[in-house]
């Protein structure tokens, strides 16, 4: 298993941004699961995954299955969001160097992905409005 993943949860336990600013490689690659292009760069990564931690991360949520190796993590979730059950998966690759370089998000079902879709939208237009914060 990938010696870096445990930093990940502690992130998503603690929420703790300045670590995941440790962690995310400047040159990192974030694909959305709604955002057609894949997002480059630590500034975006953070605020995608600052706007996730919030959105997806409710007291609902859990990683049910992990596989992996020692660049390449896969981590299955599930949670609720507005009542809707999410399934998702984060795909998570690291360099030699324990920095996370590609972050990729799938969810399912579509109702589910419907519903995280518009709460990040909300969430993300605020944070480049700068009415809110997405790193400290």
């Amino acid at each position: 298993m990938n010696p870096h993943i445990h930093r990940w949860h502690d992130i998503v336990k603690s929420r703790d941004l300045r670590a995941l600013g440790d962690l995310l490689d400047e040159t990192v690659v974030f694909h959305s699961p709604v955002v057609h292009s894949p997002q480059n760069g630590k500034a975006l990564t953070t605020m995608y995954l600052a706007g996730a931690l919030q959105v997806l991360g409710s007291e609902h949520f859990r990683y049910v299955r992990e596989i992996g190796n020692d660049t390449d993590v896969v981590l299955e979730f599930e949670t609720t969001v507005d009542g809707i059950h999410v399934n998702g998966v984060d795909l998570i690759r690291f360099n030699d160097q324990g920095r996370i370089i590609d972050f990729k998000v799938m969810l399912r079902p579509y109702k589910a992905l419907d519903a995280v879709k518009q709460r990040m939208a909300a969430l993300l237009q605020a944070f480049q409005a700068g009415s809110i914060k997405a790193a400290p």
